[in-house]
């Protein structure tokens, strides 16, 4: 097995010990790996749909950081078809729902997932027309 060093600070290794012990982890190591693996098998996925898809995404950031997604969320606009926005506790909520081809789909998932604005991103594929 390789070994990869991070640099994380305080406060995220903070969270991540309390996910570890609320998940049951043994060690951060295996937790992370757990966490690459489906980062992996959602890239896997989206890699493979071809033609035009129907998808759900589910995206939660901080509500400092509205604009910044909102004005990400702009780039899509086309392929974004209904939107549902909630606020809890400073956070916020989107349930996007996407009707547009696999190319798009795969860079708006690249797109939320690796903006720092955003805490979390989900998604449902809902159909596939090839």
């Amino acid at each position: 097995m390789e070994i990869l060093s991070i640099s994380i600070d305080k406060e995220a290794l903070k969270k991540l010990d309390e996910v570890q012990k609320r998940l049951g982890y043994k060690s951060r190591s295996k937790m992370l790996r757990s966490a690459l693996q489906s980062l992996v098998k959602d890239y896997e996925g989206l890699e493979g749909l071809r033609g035009e898809v129907e998808s759900v995404f589910v995206l939660t950031y901080s509500d400092r950081q509205k604009g910044n997604v909102s004005d990400l969320l702009h780039g899509f606009e086309d392929a974004i078809k209904t939107e549902m926005h909630h606020h809890h506790s400073n956070t916020c909520i989107d349930i996007l729902n996407l009707e547009t081809n696999a190319s798009t789909t795969r860079k708006f998932f690249s797109s939320v997932k690796s903006d720092k604005s955003i805490y979390s991103v989900t998604y449902s594929i809902v159909s596939e027309k090839r």
